[in-house]
């Protein structure tokens, strides 16, 4: 391939940019099989970098000796297989004719078979991507490939091997040609018959090797991974391809591993809701009010209709909408957004599920929530004991439950512990000593303006939030159905946020008009799926159980 720095340095000042020469050398290879350059003199100095460059870098993926490299590989693998990223490759179907055949899928199926024992009957055919640096000795060579979760080694031997023409008419290909051109991390599709080596790894004896795609970059480091957090973070894809590629992994989970253990938590929760009968809902993620809750919004503006719409900070109201209308069990698992600070258990946009039950109570609610995260522990992990940090936090024992002010009895003088502060000391004196699953409940009413008030007690509302680790990972209440109250709630939400609370709620009109049709007694919560995933994968950011956190903009 042509020095593609070259053509770089060839650019004098007031000469085009790269974007044009990639056009004009484009355009010389499409004229090129109408022959109608060969009349020209010849080409050279700049123009002759423009009509003669088949391949242009790539302006954000940095130059040194490895992409180079990989480039020249990727231009001879274009010369050799035609199309060296086809649309598709078809695996074979030995393990479950009814499912293609995965690495993993192979590895499992066969991987106690002896090195006596007869395999090369199962011709595969399977995909991957080149998981460990080609190693050749001589006319053979080993490779692994990786389906992200498991390896699979192939063995390539010169004499055997014939490589795939991409093109529309297919065709055959040196194979042990196409094999020298690859680079850690390209995806090959290979068939051959299996076997077992005399150390006992399963392998397979490549017969055909089709090219899929090329890395252009090089891989992360394969013995640890990826260790800068915002790399990880930012660059997701990297931390997934670097924890499939550790050689040496211990007890922390990788980057896949935190996803599968959310995918599971998620999967869980849908099974026991709808179990017990509750129905999952869609409700808007644009919505006209920013209610629900008390949060700073998102806005945007919608054009055809000419209206503002800000992203949903809740769905609570709609789906209390949905009890007046006649369900009496309803979920939703929805993305909210909130425009507020970023932190390491704050993120912007976050994952709620939020589920309404009639005819219940908030202690009926909090029944309901241990029982179902304690389920969804033991179902995902296999027990009920989770490692978190410096902590061991018990599922299974029974969730402690204390009133608000009753936890600040020992901490804070009685004389100092009024109804206006006692949230605010609640968080200075509390909040980050609960490490086991706890209970706080008795609320100050005014704080919370969708929650009935304690018939006990009319000054505090009958809210729990439940606490694990310092965190707050659930809140519920009775839900307030009294349309006149609930009227003068929002009022005095309405007054606090022209006093300058920005995070106070609006009037919803539209809600009271709905209650006015009657609703009845009823309970919710809202838990916090992230933070939850946090703790059942031993992760201290949010942003690790987020697979594409918000970040600030990176400034090189």
């Amino acid at each position: 391939m042509p020095n593609v720095q070259k053509v770089k340095h060839t650019i004098c000042e007031n000469q085009p940019l790269a974007a044009g020469a990639q056009t004009l050398a484009l355009g010389k290879h499409c004229l090129a099989g109408q022959n109608l350059f060969d009349h020209q003199p010849e080409i050279t100095g700049f123009a002759a970098c423009l009509y003669n460059s088949p391949f242009m870098s790539i302006p954000f993926i940095e130059e040194n000796d490895q992409t180079f490299a990989r480039r020249e590989h990727l231009e001879a693998l274009q010369k050799l297989v035609g199309n060296a990223y086809p649309n598709k490759y078809e695996r074979s179907r030995v393990v479950d004719p009814e499912k293609d055949d995965t690495i993993t899928a192979v590895v499992e199926k066969f991987r106690d078979f002896e090195p006596t024992e007869d395999l090369n009957k199962f011709v595969v055919r399977v995909a991957g991507r080149i998981a460990t640096p080609p190693r050749q000795m001589g006319k053979v060579a080993f490779v692994h490939l990786s389906d992200g979760v498991s390896r699979l080694q192939i063995y390539i031997r010169k004499n055997d091997v014939v490589g795939v023409y991409n093109g529309a008419d297919g065709g055959d290909v040196d194979g042990w040609e196409l094999f020298l051109l690859l680079d850690h991390g390209d995806f090959i599709g290979v068939e051959g018959f299996l076997f077992v080596t005399r150390t006992g790894e399963l392998s397979i004896h490549v017969q055909k090797i089709q090219f899929l795609s090329k890395a252009l970059l090089p891989l992360p480091d394969k013995m640890h991974g990826i260790q800068d957090p915002e790399i990880r973070q930012r660059q997701r894809y990297a931390d997934l391809i670097a924890g499939s590629l550790m050689v040496e992994k211990d007890e922390v989970l990788t980057a896949r591993e935190v996803f599968e253990v959310r995918a599971a938590v998620v999967r869980e929760l849908r099974h026991i809701l709808e179990d017990h009968g509750y129905i999952e809902v869609e409700t808007p993620m644009l919505t006209p009010l920013p209610t629900g809750a008390a949060a700073r919004p998102f806005k945007t503006h919608h054009n055809a209709l000419d209206i503002d719409l800000y992203a949903r900070i809740a769905p609570e109201l709609y789906l209390k909408r949905l009890l007046v209308g006649g369900f009496e069990k309803v979920y939703e698992l929805n993305r909210n957004f909130r425009n507020e600070g970023i932190s390491t258990r704050h993120n912007p946009e976050f994952t709620m599920l939020e589920f309404y039950w009639a005819y219940a109570d908030v202690n009926a609610m909090m029944d309901f929530c241990e029982h179902m995260l304690r389920t969804v522990v033991f179902t995902v992990l296999g027990h009920t004991h989770v490692k978190f940090g410096e902590h061991e936090i018990d599922f299974g024992s029974l969730f402690s439950r204390v009133g608000m002010k009753e936890s600040l009895s020992g901490r804070v003088p009685a004389d100092q512990i009024t109804d206006d502060r006692v949230l605010e000391l609640f968080e200075a004196h509390v909040e980050h000593d609960l490490v086991q699953p706890t209970f706080i409940t008795d609320f100050p009413k005014p704080i919370s303006p969708l929650s009935k008030a304690s018939p006990a007690n009319p000054s505090v509302a009958e809210r729990f939030e439940l606490y694990i680790a310092n965190m707050e990972i659930a809140n519920g209440f009775s839900e307030l159905n009294d349309p006149a109250e609930q009227y003068e709630r929002f009022r005095d939400q309405v007054k606090q946020r022209e006093r300058g609370d920005e995070e106070a709620m609006l009037m919803d009109e539209d809600y009271i008009r709905a209650l006015s049709y009657g609703m009845p007694p009823a309970a919710g919560i809202g838990i916090g799926i992230d933070r939850l995933v946090m703790l059942l994968t031993n992760r201290t950011s949010i942003r690790d159980v987020i697979l594409f956190p918000h970040m600030r903009p990176k400034v090189d």
